[in-house]
């Protein structure tokens, strides 16, 4: 079973994404924040995870930043979920290593979508 990490300060969000990726036959854990991610993440690396952008304690970029620089921080599939879609923003969670993008709202077509275009489902 594939693994998948839910980083999002919305309680919601997290019930939401975690109802469609346990769906799609993901293992699913969830983090409020950024810190509380590498924190997970630090003890087992998940195959996916769903990152928020805005974020009290750690932001998704900088939670993404950290996590690519650990051992084996680059393999996790990085993806966005976020309100932020300006060029700018997107061009920088791409730079920073995110695998792809997708904006809120979201939904389980959207979802399935982008990780069958990453190879994740």
């Amino acid at each position: 079973m594939k693994t998948a990490l839910v980083v999002d300060d919305s309680a919601f969000i997290r019930k939401i994404a975690k109802q469609i990726l346990d769906n799609m036959g993901f293992q699913v854990s969830e983090a409020k924040d950024g810190a509380h991610a590498l924190e997970q993440c630090q003890v087992a690396l998940p195959e996916l995870i769903l990152l928020d952008w805005n974020m009290p304690v750690m932001s998704g970029l900088e939670f993404l930043t950290k996590l690519r620089k650990m051992p084996h921080g680059d393999e996790p599939q990085v993806v966005f979920c976020t309100t932020e879609n300006t060029r700018e923003k997107i061009m920088a969670a791409l730079e920073a290593g995110a695998t792809e993008y997708i904006m809120k709202p979201f939904d389980q077509e959207i979802i399935r979508t982008k990780l069958e275009q990453i190879g994740m489902v």
